[in-house]
């Protein structure tokens, strides 16, 4: 399987930074909670002299949101609205060992970490693109949506979305479960730096994934000139 940023979303932001995880074995019970908590607090830490809308990670993400016509405010990065949970709660949601893990690490990065269910994503290619409309997303409720024509979105060789609006919300179709054994994370900034910040984020999580399942791993930070990620079977 490919995974890709298409051309349009490259030249329309070219402060992008990307890079891809795959991990096959990540299904075996862990328990993750004690370095969640560790990244969680380094989140924590930053939160106590700033707020989350001051990080220029984060700032980043509002204006390209704003590039893309959605009111930051309204439509926030995934881990904005993490940041803000923690800052607000104190804590953030217990869903699964890895992404409960990833979402530590995306809090601790200030940088958006999405974790898919490979085996749920039709291939041969995966690739954030502008939708054309006729895309389907399956919100975790079970709701139906269709992305507006142009909203940016990962969408599937099926024409099934798993994203709207980019970094905002990712899918319940390729949720990572129970039954889940074979992942891609797609970590993304657009902050100056970022493309340090995607390589720390990538080697974290390779590290941490190594450090509790027996897992095959492989990753690549994208750029232009090596756009795709090939993974999996």
């Amino acid at each position: 399987m490919r995974f890709r940023h298409a051309e349009p979303v490259r030249a329309a932001f070219p402060d992008l930074s990307a890079g891809a995880l795959y991990a096959a074995g990540v299904g075996a019970p862990v328990d993750t909670g004690p370095r969640a908590a560790a990244y969680t607090s380094r989140a924590a830490a930053r939160l106590t002299g700033a707020t989350e809308g001051e990080f220029p990670e984060v700032l980043a993400w509002r204006r390209a949101f704003a590039r893309m016509g959605l009111k930051p405010t309204q439509y926030r990065s995934a881990s904005e609205s993490l940041l803000r949970r923690l800052r607000k709660e104190g804590a953030l949601p217990r869903i699964h060992p890895l992404v409960d893990l990833c979402n530590a690490i995306s809090v601790a990065y200030a940088v958006p970490v999405a974790v898919l269910d490979v085996d749920r994503i039709t291939g041969p290619l995966l690739e954030v693109r502008p939708a054309l409309g006729n895309e389907t997303y399956t919100a975790f409720g079970g709701a139906v949506e269709h992305p507006a024509p142009g909203e940016v979105t990962f969408v599937d060789s099926a024409g099934r979305a798993h994203a709207r609006r980019w970094t905002h919300r990712q899918s319940g179709h390729s949720a990572v479960g129970t039954h889940t054994g074979r992942v891609l994370v797609v970590t993304e900034a657009m902050h100056e730096g970022g493309a340090e910040s995607v390589a720390e984020v990538l080697k974290t999580v390779e590290e941490e994934v190594a450090a509790h399942w027996a897992a095959t791993t492989a990753a690549a930070v994208l750029t232009p000139a090596a756009a795709e990620f090939v993974f999996g079977d």
